[in-house]
């Protein structure tokens, strides 16, 4: 037997090159692509036996010779892999033209072509096991996913706004979902316990936030009416209310009165320095402001000062602050007057730990909220402020509220406690200590003259006595 080994750029060429030199009884042994086109092996017998049909195993088992290369791709080399699957596939027809003669006998047209299309089937099928068949229709899947992958660019390859644009939009669809997850959810709750729902719905109306409201629903019996339902909640609003007591007129040592501008920081000092005076004398109570950046700040507090009858002191640095500490430091009770500024003011902070930088004292910070504030507002003024040992909080313009649950809101969920609150500008009457069962009675009346679409009266706000 005679092997040789052949290159070609193509199958075509590599093909015609077999038969030019081993004739037309070679036999295709393997084929595999190579650095630049197709490498076959080719073997022929220089004296084959072709009148035997077939050989005996050495089991004794019949089986075919091997297909020739004629016989796979016939005398004339086709020019494409589609001319060669059409000269296998006229070769099958040839060789089944004993059949063909059936479809000429059939009387029924649809009969004879439901055979032709038959037998047409079995050529294909016995075309497709072919060993040349598959190899060349391996190679040509192998290049043809080759090129499409050298044009098809990678995810990878997307530009970064175009990502940012995906994630956007991914984004924006979760949130959407969200929504009406939580549309659905509460539709069943509401269908659950309609009266458990309303009740929530007041809860939000009244100004609290909306984790707060769930919790206290929670709580809520099941079978509660709605009448008796609002009177747990409420209880359980006032319950969960932790007030600090007169602690500030009670207690020696140094107090800082902390917040955002406006918030009343100075009128609020001023009342409770004319409370400490009255309790124990004038002597007793100074008051120090570092406010340095607004107009006459100074000038208004130590006018508080000459009224109430106690001496006035200004500290432009943290050095002048504790000399002034120091001087004071036979007084019951000093008050600290600090600037104002926006909650989002990163000065605000800087210049408490500033202050408080060297000094031998400890000071008591007490933050200043406006009672009337929005949710927001509050919560984030009390977050500018979580990095500061705050000891409670004061509420001021509690006569200027039209909703108060977000205010009782935020100090709850914050785990602050409530000290004092102000309704108004007389010093030193303006003042009281908080109250949790009053706050929640005038949050409520609060939310029925303002919150609800009826008519009542004016709330009467009184949290009690100093």
């Amino acid at each position: 037997m005679k092997i040789r080994r052949f290159f070609g750029k193509d199958m075509r060429e590599a093909l015609k090159q077999v038969k030019d030199e081993l004739g037309g009884e070679a036999v295709i042994m393997s084929n595999k692509k190579v650095s630049g086109g197709v490498e076959l092996v080719a073997a022929v017998d220089p004296a084959p036996n072709n009148t035997a049909s077939a050989q005996t195993s050495p089991k004794g088992q019949l089986h075919k010779p091997t297909p020739s290369l004629s016989e796979v791709i016939g005398d004339d080399i086709p020019d494409s892999l589609q001319a060669l699957l059409a000269k296998q596939h006229e070769k099958q027809h040839s060789q089944q033209g004993a059949s063909a003669q059936n479809y000429h006998k059939a009387s029924d047209s649809k009969q004879a072509q439901v055979l032709q299309q038959r037998e047409a089937q079995r050529a294909d099928e016995s075309m497709v096991r072919s060993p040349a068949f598959v190899e060349s229709m391996s190679d040509d899947i192998a290049l043809e996913n080759s090129q499409a992958a050298s044009l098809t660019p990678p995810p990878s390859v997307l530009e970064p706004d175009q990502m940012d644009t995906i994630r956007a939009e991914l984004e924006s669809i979760k949130n959407v979902l969200k929504f009406q997850v939580s549309e659905l959810a509460d539709e069943r709750k509401k269908r659950h316990n309609p009266t458990h729902h309303y009740l929530h719905e007041q809860l939000l109306g009244m100004g609290l936030g909306s984790k707060l409201a769930r919790q206290f629903i929670d709580f809520l019996p099941h079978n509660v009416d709605e009448k008796q339902g609002w009177k747990y909640l409420l209880n359980l609003l006032s319950n969960r209310l932790h007030v600090g007591g007169n602690d500030i007129l009670n207690q020696s040592g140094v107090v800082a009165l902390v917040g955002p501008t406006g918030t009343g920081k100075t009128t609020t000092l001023a009342k409770l320095a004319a409370k400490y005076a009255q309790k124990y004398g004038a002597d007793q109570v100074a008051m120090v402001t570092i406010d340095t950046y607004r107009i006459a700040a100074f000038e208004q507090l130590a006018t508080y000062g000459r009224i109430i009858g106690c001496s006035v002191k200004k500290a432009q640095s943290a050095e002048e602050l504790n000399q002034l500490l120091y001087q004071m430091r036979n007084k019951k009770l000093v008050l600290i007057d600090t600037a104002g500024f926006s909650q989002r003011d990163a000065r605000l902070i800087e210049q408490l730990n500033e202050y408080e930088t060297g000094l031998s004292v400890n000071i008591r910070k007490y933050l200043v909220l406006p009672a009337g504030a929005q949710y927001q507002v509050l919560n984030q003024t009390v977050k500018a402020y979580h990095s500061t040992d705050i000891q409670g909080c004061i509420f001021t313009k509690l006569d200027e509220c039209y909703s108060l649950g977000e205010a009782l809101s935020v100090v709850i969920e914050n785990d602050l406690s409530l000290s004092y609150v102000t309704d108004g500008q007389r010093v030193p009457e303006d003042i009281k200590l908080a109250d949790s069962a009053n706050l929640t009675l005038v949050a409520a009346k609060l939310y029925k003259k303002y919150g609800l679409p009826m008519q009542g009266q004016e709330p009467a706000v009184n949290a009690g006595g100093l």
